[in-house]
């Protein structure tokens, strides 16, 4: 499944409660009906003072060609004029978000692991937006997040759904790949994974210790963001069970 993930910022003068207004009232209907959507998420931070940002947006689509008709390129934020609704869409975000303040990112999805049957609403989830280490090539780094690292990240104490999304255009991509990790309880985030404040794993949890240690091998850790928020389906059309 592909997937555009925006990391939403909210304009200046607008407050934290304003801005979520206007985004889950507002603009999620029509999110929704952007065609060629199969699924949409909304994950609003648990900690908006402590957040990086002030919510996810992900939107999934079938193929790579449905999601460029509809909201451009990795290159570009321009939708197709043709996609009625995706334009819209578009011009809609202009009212409430600093559209050059967030990034987005565009990749194709993997579940790891999952013992929630597919049904994500609801859960809590952390979402790593990584950066490889400097010197090191997108083709190592990603290699080595495949075969060393996202072992341990799927046997993290409290783990009930891991993805990994890879970007369908390393060049063009803002980040070099977003791992999710979702929990049924906001406690058990915590206790795995630190604070929305903090970038440290509690070291008395085993797993989530060696793997906080193993980022140190291929990430850039202080430059890539991470977002602790609640997810919210607004919309599912798929076969929910791994998508």
């Amino acid at each position: 499944m592909y997937k555009h993930v925006a990391l939403l910022v909210r304009q200046d003068g607008l407050t934290h409660d304003e801005f979520r207004e206007r985004w889950l009232d507002g603009h999620a209907p029509l999110a929704r009906d952007i065609e060629g959507v199969v699924r949409y998420h909304t994950v609003v931070p648990t900690d908006p003072e402590a957040s990086e940002f002030d919510g996810i947006a992900e939107l999934y689509f079938e193929s790579l060609a449905d999601l460029h008709d509809a909201l451009g390129s990795p290159g570009s934020r321009d939708s197709d004029p043709t996609k009625e609704v995706a334009a819209t869409a578009r011009e809609d975000v202009d009212d409430f978000l600093a559209v050059d303040g967030r990034p987005r990112f565009i990749g194709e999805e993997v579940v790891q692991k999952d013992e929630t049957g597919g049904d994500t609403d609801g859960l809590y989830k952390h979402s790593a937006f990584l950066v490889r280490k400097e010197g090191m090539s997108h083709g190592s780094f990603r290699d080595y997040w495949q075969t060393e690292h996202t072992p341990l990240a799927r046997d993290i104490e409290g783990v009930v759904r891991y993805h990994t999304v890879y970007p369908t255009d390393p060049e063009a991509a803002e980040f070099d790949g977003v791992a999710e990790l979702y929990f049924e309880t906001l406690e058990e985030l915590h206790d795995a994974l630190g604070s929305p404040g903090s970038r440290d794993y509690d070291p008395t949890k085993e797993v989530a210790a060696k793997a906080r240690e193993d980022v140190d091998n291929f990430l850039a850790v202080e430059e890539r963001p991470r977002f602790i928020g609640r997810e919210t389906v607004q919309l599912d059309e798929t076969d929910a069970e791994g998508y």
